[in-house]
């Protein structure tokens, strides 16, 4: 590759998500977004024109309905380029920053082309899903190199917050062994927020995956992150855990707590309590957003095209819309699967089909694993980083935060604090704190969006320049390997099974039953079938 050209991103999905990509890469990085793939038109064009196009026509290639069609297209370029037809360069990466179940199939799709892929969290909705797009990024026989980075939206590792805090954590071993974390994640934070979880997309289990994946997947991760992984630049292996509890449930939206003034009622529209209702989507999406002028978020999760229409139509064709869509409901005659298949804004809070946790509790162990005998290395040494500890998360849907965490962590020489903006550290030996203020350098997740993004355009340019190996640019640039990523995802299934069945995992037991051994079954079941 030409060390003038820049590097070029397909963005899978014209989202909330795939837009703070592009504009991440835009702002942040000396790549480009090229191609956007999307089907629905509206936001494919709206991403399009901000980001890739401006007010020119697209081109060729530029422009996609689906994941599928731009493989399709990018296969057919590859041909005509070995035939020495002219073709443009193509993309170097891809984000996909689709719906959390199209992750899989979309990865596993790609994985022959063997371009650089940054997936949304979570990796994936099942344990096997996760597992398959294991096996499919890696080298096949010789049937194609496994040479390409792979990075995951797990944002919390490249805030600066969080950077500064690992390191005061791990590196600098500031409050001496680590004996226990406390950390905790608001994930609805206000009526709006609240609301459009429980109607949409992620209100159901069975349908999406449950909300410690879906909201809380890289919570899971940080902490892996914080306790079970080297320092950087160590060969160190990780500090694996011993076991993992977890309990939760839908403490508040269902049909025992919905107000007595409501009654039968199971649309905003036609409830007599709406009112006098924090949760009234009328109230929220119209009154609270649109009437002041506000189309984008939430409005637009209901209906993007109510954005276009504010603009181009005025705000009666909008509130039109914006009413029709609230409107729509179901009742006992309704199939199961159309209940199923899409969100029902307007769908009172107590009476949807809502079933994830809006409060989860997950503990994690470890006990002490030294590093092997050497004579050289006093225990103490050994131990370091890999002494017994615990780590505690709480999950949360009803808080005034959205999104800001917070924690605390106990050492052996003092304490942290820290929040989404401050890191207050106490030392046992002086009695005196200082607390650090990190820059907050605005976008998504403090700065986190930003971070990522750039990391791994910056690991695409050491491989695409050949600057590096692929494993050294995996470690040195996204900072977690594959394994890392599966580990986490697996955490996340295992306490979820904790949860669900009232136990406590043992981690290498069940890490040994559901992962290595279902890795070792799939490739025996390859070799006899070959």
């Amino acid at each position: 590759m030409s060390a003038s050209r820049q590097l070029r991103v397909l963005i899978i999905g014209a989202g909330a998500r795939g837009n703070a990509y592009a504009r991440a890469v835009t702002d942040g990085t000396d790549a480009v977004v090229y191609a956007v793939a999307d089907p629905v038109q509206q936001k494919r064009d709206a991403l399009g024109k901000k980001y890739i196009w401006g007010d020119h026509l697209p081109r060729t290639g530029q422009t996609f309905d689906n994941w599928k069609e731009f493989r399709a297209y990018e296969t057919r370029r590859r041909e005509n380029k070995r035939m020495s037809e002219d073709v443009d360069p193509g993309v170097d990466g891809v984000f996909i920053c689709t719906l959390d179940d199209m992750h899989a199939e979309i990865i596993i799709g790609l994985a022959p082309l063997d371009l650089h892929l940054m997936s949304e969290k979570p990796l994936a909705t099942t344990l096997q899903d996760c597992l398959s797009i294991y096996r499919s990024l890696q080298p096949r026989h010789g049937e194609f190199p496994s040479s390409s980075i792979f990075s995951i939206g797990h944002v919390l590792h490249y805030s600066p917050h969080n950077m500064l805090l690992r390191k005061l954590l791990v590196e600098d071993c500031i409050i001496g062994d680590i004996l226990s974390i406390e950390h905790a994640e608001p994930v609805a934070g206000g009526l709006d927020k609240t609301l459009t979880e429980r109607s949409g997309n992620w209100r159901k289990e069975s349908v999406t995956a449950p909300s410690l994946l879906t909201k809380s997947c890289h919570d899971i991760d940080f902490l892996l992150w914080l306790l079970c992984s080297p320092p950087p630049g160590s060969r160190d292996p990780p500090h694996l855990p011993k076991d993992v509890s977890s309990t939760g449930s839908l403490k508040y939206f269902k049909r025992s707590r919905k107000p007595d003034l409501a009654g039968d009622a199971t649309n905003c529209f036609s409830c007599p309590a709406e009112r006098v209702c924090l949760y009234s989507a009328k109230k929220i999406y119209h009154e609270k957003f649109l009437a002041s002028g506000n189309a984008g978020w939430p409005v637009h999760i209901v209906d993007p095209e109510i954005e276009d229409l504010l603009k181009h139509e005025g705000m009666e064709s909008a509130a039109g819309r914006l009413r029709a869509r609230l409107l729509e409901d179901y009742n006992q005659g309704t199939r199961q699967a159309e209940i199923e298949s899409r969100p029902w804004f307007g769908r009172c809070v107590y009476e949807s089909d809502n079933d994830v946790c809006d409060d989860q509790i997950v503990t994690i162990s470890w006990d002490d694993d030294p590093l092997p005998h050497d004579k050289h290395v006093s225990m103490t040494e050994r131990l370091r980083g890999r002494g017994a500890k615990t780590a505690t998360f709480h999950m949360i849907a009803q808080t005034e935060k959205q999104c800001e965490r917070r924690g605390r962590v106990y050492g052996s020489k003092g304490e942290i604090e820290y929040d989404s903006k401050m890191i207050r550290v106490y030392d046992f030996g002086t009695s005196k704190a200082q607390v650090h203020s990190p820059h907050q350098p605005g976008g998504g997740h403090g700065g986190g969006d930003e971070g990522l993004t750039r990391q791994f355009i910056l690991a695409m340019e050491a491989m695409e320049r050949n600057r590096s190996q692929r494993e050294d640019a995996q470690r040195d640039h996204i900072g977690c390997t594959l394994e890392d990523i599966i580990r986490s995802h697996a955490m996340v299934f295992a306490a979820e099974e904790a949860r669900r069945d009232r136990k406590v995992i043992d981690w290498g037991a069940w890490w040994q039953e559901n992962v290595v051994s279902a890795m070792q079954d799939t490739q025996s079941s390859k070799e006899n079938t070959a």
